[in-house]
């Protein structure tokens, strides 16, 4: 069942995107080569736990850590660890937060030092493709117009949305209705209402679509071992424009 958030509800997750933001605010100044994907999480646990909140993500289905950090290849749900991020790669981080009893989530992808104009482009089209898809977030219009706008992008750039992974609602629960693929038919699936919460994140790959799920039962990596983006915002779809929730005070 998609929930219709009130103007409480509204209010707690919009505080809860503001902590998300300012986690990402904070980890995209520290994102260099040599720091480790685990300094990373310690960083995020700190300042979510700084700002009153709690890592979303931590025991959530046995996750062990507060961000996931996917190295490269890995598409999403990377398990931070002592791996210090070389120059030249690129890092998807993804960062979730509990407060007054709402989540927010978001992620990026960002450059380590140097990085390819071939990579440069895939982590510029994820996130256009992500803001495509926030133009049809307007209510009145249907579920599929977000993700067929998503895919078009995608597509058209000669890259490849993951499938087996969506987005989803969010709210009270970390995980709700409904689940948003990035692809598919405009003017189908549920229509869109003011009230409405949803993680947009589009999740592409430079080479086919086909992905792997490690032995750790968590990391999700391509099966031709080429890279991954991720990009993702907590919106609240309104009578209007949709308005996203998790955004630093830093501009993108």
């Amino acid at each position: 069942m998609i929930t219709i958030k009130n103007a409480e509800a509204i209010l707690k997750m919009t505080e809860a995107g503001k902590i998300v933001g300012l986690v990402h605010d904070k980890l995209k100044e520290i994102i260099e080569p040599g720091i480790s994907l685990l300094e990373l999480d310690n960083q995020a646990e700190k300042l979510i736990l700084k700002l009153g909140a709690k890592p979303s993500f931590k025991g959530y289905g046995g996750f062990p850590a507060t961000i996931c950090a996917s190295v490269d290849e890995q598409v999403i749900h990377g398990i931070p660890s002592k791996r210090k991020l070389r120059e030249g790669e690129i890092v998807s981080v993804d960062v979730g937060a509990f407060y007054l009893g709402y989540h927010g989530d978001a992620a990026f992808t960002a450059a380590i030092g140097t990085i390819s104009e071939e990579k440069a482009r895939l982590i510029k089209i994820t996130e256009q493709s992500f803001y495509e898809g926030l133009i049809m977030a307007k209510a009145g219009n249907h579920l599929g117009d977000i993700s067929h706008s998503i895919e078009n992008v995608v597509v058209n750039a000669g890259y490849y949305v993951v499938k087996e992974f969506v987005g989803h609602g969010i709210g009270v629960e970390l995980h709700e209705d409904p689940a948003i693929p990035n692809y598919g038919p405009p003017g189908r699936g549920p229509l869109l209402e003011a009230g409405m919460t949803l993680a947009i994140e589009p999740m592409v790959n430079m080479g086919t679509q086909s992905i792997i799920v490690l032995d750790d039962g968590w990391t999700v990596i391509t099966k031709d071992k080429k890279p991954s983006a991720h990009y993702e915002h907590t919106i609240l779809i309104t009578e209007t424009e949709p308005v996203i929730l998790t955004k630093g005070e830093k501009i993108d």
